[in-house]
C-alpha cells in the first residue's frame, strides 16, 4: 500500500505544470556634477548639475518549458539641455520569449541584453539608466560547457525614440551575429571566446553593405587568493569609408585577494593608426557594444572610438583596489593613466611624447537594507596639454572633476509559485 501512494504521488507531482510569476520594480534616480572637461565635442555647458530617474518594471513568468519576461521603463531628466524636466523615454529595456528546446537547449526570442564574459565587449551597460539591448534571436546551450548564438538586427528606431534614452536606437549596424563560448578545465583554466561580424549599411552606392568582423576571447587563472587573465581580439573587415580594418585588443590583468581588500593591477592597450599607417588601411580597433567606465575611468573621457583618440589608439593602465568594510558597505579606489599609442598631430606635425594624463576614482557603496543601495563616487583628473587636441578637456591648467550620487531603491513586488494538474 505504501509502494502505490508513493508512485500515484510521483505521478501527480510530474503531471502537473508549474508556474512562477515574478514581478520587480526599481526606481533609480542619480545627481551629477562634473565641471572643465567634455564628452563629447558639442558640449558648452559647464559646470553642470543635471540629475535623471529611471523607473523600470521587470515582469517574469516561467512555465515548465517557457519563459516570458518584459521590463518596460521610463526615464526622466532635470536640468539638462536647457528643459527643467522632460521625459527622456518610455520604452521597453527587455521583452522577450524564451521557450526551451529541450534539457539543456533554449531559444531567446525579442528585445533582450546581451551580457558576455567581463562586459568589455559586449554589455547590458548597467550603468547607463536607459541600459544596452538587442532585438534578434539568440540559442543558448549549457551541459558541460556553454555557448550562444546571436542573432539580431536594428529598426529606425530613431524616428520614435530619443536615441539617448533608447537602449536600442544607438546601434548603427543592421544586422549582427554573434557566438559566444565558455568552458573551465579541470586545472582552474577558463576559456572565452567572442567572434561577432556586424553589418552595415552603406550610404554610398558601390556596394549596398560591409562587414567588420571581430574574434578573440580571454583566458583565466584563478588559484586560492590568486587570479591573472589576459584578453585579446582581432578586428577586420572594412569601415564606412572603405578602408581594410587591422585592429587589435589586449588587457593582461592580475588580482590578489587578501580577505576583506581586492587589488586588481592591469592594463588595456587599444590599437590605432601611425602618420605612416597606408591610407588604405584603418588600424583602430573599436570595442564593439560593451562598456567603457568599468576599465577606463568613471570620467567617460575615453568612450567614443576612434572618435575621442584622434584614431591615435590608447594604452590604460590601471589600479583597482576594492574593500569590504562590512556587510554594508564596501570603498573603492580606481587609478588610470592615459596614453595615446602614436602622438597626436596638430597642424600636421607630430607633438612629441603620448601621455595624455591621470584620473582617480573615488566610490562608496552603502547597502543599508535588502531593497536599497546608496552609491556616493568623485572622480578628477590631472591632464596634460595635449589631451586639449581631443576635445576632450578645453583647459589642461585647471582640474576636471565629476561626481555622483545614486540611489536604487527595488523591492520585489509578487512572487507567486502554483501547480496546475494536467
Amino acid at each position: 500500500m505504501t509502494a502505490f501512494c508513493a508512485v500515484k504521488i510521483s505521478a501527480q507531482s510530474s503531471d502537473s505544470l508549474r508556474h512562477e510569476l515574478v514581478v520587480d520594480f526599481e526606481a533609480r534616480p542619480r545627481a551629477e556634477y562634473r565641471d572643465h572637461f567634455m564628452w563629447t565635442a558639442a558640449d558648452s555647458v559647464m559646470p553642470e548639475l543635471f540629475a535623471t530617474q529611471r523607473n523600470r518594471l521587470s515582469i517574469t513568468y516561467r512555465h515548465n518549458w517557457l519563459r516570458l519576461h518584459a521590463s518596460p521603463q521610463e526615464i526622466h531628466v532635470w536640468g539638462k539641455s536647457g528643459a527643467f524636466s522632460r521625459v527622456g523615454n518610455v520604452n521597453f529595456f527587455e521583452l522577450y520569449a524564451e521557450p526551451n528546446l529541450s534539457k539543456n537547449l533554449s531559444v531567446k526570442v525579442g528585445r533582450q541584453a546581451l551580457s558576455l564574459d567581463n562586459g568589455r565587449i559586449f554589455s547590458a551597460a548597467p550603468w547607463g539608466q536607459q541600459s544596452r539591448a538587442h532585438e534578434g534571436i539568440r540559442f543558448l546551450y549549457k551541459k558541460r560547457f556553454e555557448t550562444d548564438f546571436t542573432f539580431a538586427f536594428t529598426r529606425p528606431y530613431a524616428a520614435h525614440f530619443d536615441p539617448t534614452f533608447s537602449p536600442v536606437a544607438a546601434h548603427t549596424y543592421k544586422y549582427l551575429l554573434v557566438h559566444h563560448f565558455k568552458h573551465k578545465f579541470a586545472n582552474q583554466l577558463t576559456l572565452t571566446t567572442i567572434n561577432a561580424m556586424d553589418v552595415f549599411r552603406r550610404t554610398t552606392v558601390d556596394r549596398a553593405y560591409y562587414e567588420r568582423v571581430t574574434n578573440g576571447g580571454r583566458l583565466e587563472y584563478t588559484r586560492n587568493w590568486f587570479y591573472a587573465t589576459v584578453n585579446a581580439y582581432y578586428q577586420y573587415g572594412q569601415n564606412a569609408a572603405s578602408k581594410s580594418i587591422r585592429a587589435y585588443y589586449i588587457q593582461p590583468e592580475i588580482s590578489v585577494s587578501t580577505g576583506r581588500t581586492l587589488f586588481r593591477l592591469g592594463a588595456e592597450i587599444l590599437s590605432g593608426s601611425k602618420r605612416t599607417t597606408s591610407g588604405k588601411t584603418f588600424a583602430s580597433f573599436v570595442p564593439l557594444y560593451g562598456v567603457a567606465w568599468k576599465f577606463m575611468g568613471n570620467m567617460n573621457l575615453f568612450t567614443r572610438f576612434p572618435a575621442d583618440v584622434d584614431d591615435k589608439g590608447l594604452v590604460n593602465p590601471y589600479l583597482f583596489i576594492l574593500y569590504q568594510a562590512g556587510k554594508k558597505l564596501s570603498l573603492r579606489g580606481d587609478a588610470h593613466l592615459f596614453y595615446s599609442q602614436y602622438p597626436l598631430l596638430t597642424e600636421g606635425k607630430d607633438i612629441e611624447g603620448t601621455y595624455l594624463g591621470f584620473e582617480s576614482d573615488l566610490s562608496l557603496n552603502y547597502k543599508p537594507a535588502k531593497a536599497i543601495e546608496i552609491i556616493y563616487g568623485f572622480s578628477f583628473a590631472l591632464t596634460d596639454k595635449r589631451i586639449e587636441l581631443l576635445d576632450k578637456v578645453p583647459d589642461s591648467g585647471k582640474i576636471p572633476v565629476w561626481s555622483y550620487l545614486m540611489v536604487s531603491f527595488a523591492p520585489r513586488l509578487w512572487d507567486r509559485k502554483w501547480a496546475k494538474a494536467r
